[in-house]
């Protein structure tokens, strides 16, 4: 569905942000982009939808070559969710500013009022129907920028740094959105810093630094390789690092679930107890 052929972006001030990226993501995938910051991860992001468009190399999504194409029109494939939710708003309400996108690509009022109050609900908004989303908090404002993608629902939806500002409770709400998301055969593009919301997601791994890719693969091998995630200025889930201190058990380092863990080391006591 999305093809980077050897793509290159030079922003004007001469900074070249993305430097020969070869990349295909297919339908259905979930992807992390990861690296320290100015590695590329929203760059890259940001020639999905268009806003920018390759200094040389080509982005096509669908098939559609992206410098061929305007932002409103790839926009029907490709939701985008700024790192600063606050520069998507520019309406005088939360529930208006979920429902422009609708009412823009031509649904009946009907439809977008039923959307509108779903994502808004979804997203624990619904209160705010009426306030201004200049007013909400900042993780408010990245639920907003949230359910105004999901009013539309596009299939592909990329999100920069989605846990910036949320609570324990709302990281969890968005792991089981995207998994959901996932088994409707959506394609999710996540640029984080997040390693331990990406552990818990277990998504494909993209590690960028300095405009390139320096490594790709599954969470599962990407996340135990503690040497290639330093060099990207990232420090492995604390899971693997637990894991790797319970060698001594001959538990493996993993990205199990914490409980799978316990209950592994439980057994492991027990089997020690039964021996002796």
């Amino acid at each position: 569905m999305i093809a980077f052929e050897s793509v290159e972006f030079v922003y004007p001030s001469g900074v070249k942000a993305l430097d020969g990226v070869s990349l295909r993501i297919g339908d259905g995938e979930v992807v992390a982009l990861m690296g320290e910051n100015g590695a590329g991860k929203t760059t890259l992001l940001k020639h999905l939808n268009g806003l920018l468009k390759p200094t040389s190399g080509r982005v096509l999504v669908d098939g559609v070559d992206t410098r061929k194409a305007t932002v409103a029109q790839l926009a029907r494939t490709v939701g985008l969710v700024f790192q600063n939710a606050e520069d998507m708003f520019f309406s005088s309400s939360v529930w208006e500013e979920a429902a422009f996108a609708l009412r823009n690509f031509g649904y009946s009022e009907r439809v977008v009022e039923r959307r509108v109050d779903w994502a808004l609900k979804f997203m624990e908004l619904e209160k705010y129907s009426d306030a201004s989303p200049f007013m909400l908090s900042g993780g408010e404002k990245k639920r907003l920028a949230l359910a105004v993608i999901l009013a539309w629902s596009p299939k592909v939806i990329a999100l920069d740094e989605p846990t910036t500002g949320q609570d324990q409770l709302q990281k969890e709400k968005l792991l089981q959105m995207i998994k959901l998301l996932r088994e409707q055969g959506r394609t999710i593009i996540i640029s984080t810093h997040d390693v331990e919301f990406a552990a818990q997601l277990k998504p494909r791994v993209i590690l960028m630094r300095r405009g390139r890719i320096v490594a790709d693969g599954e969470a599962d091998e990407i996340f135990l390789d503690e040497e290639l995630l330093r060099s990207c200025n990232l420090l492995p889930p604390q899971i693997v690092s637990l894991t790797k201190r319970l060698g001594f058990l001959g538990i493996k380092p993993s990205l199990k679930h914490p409980r799978e863990v316990a209950d592994e080391i439980i057994d492991r006591l027990e089997g020690l107890s039964c021996k002796t």
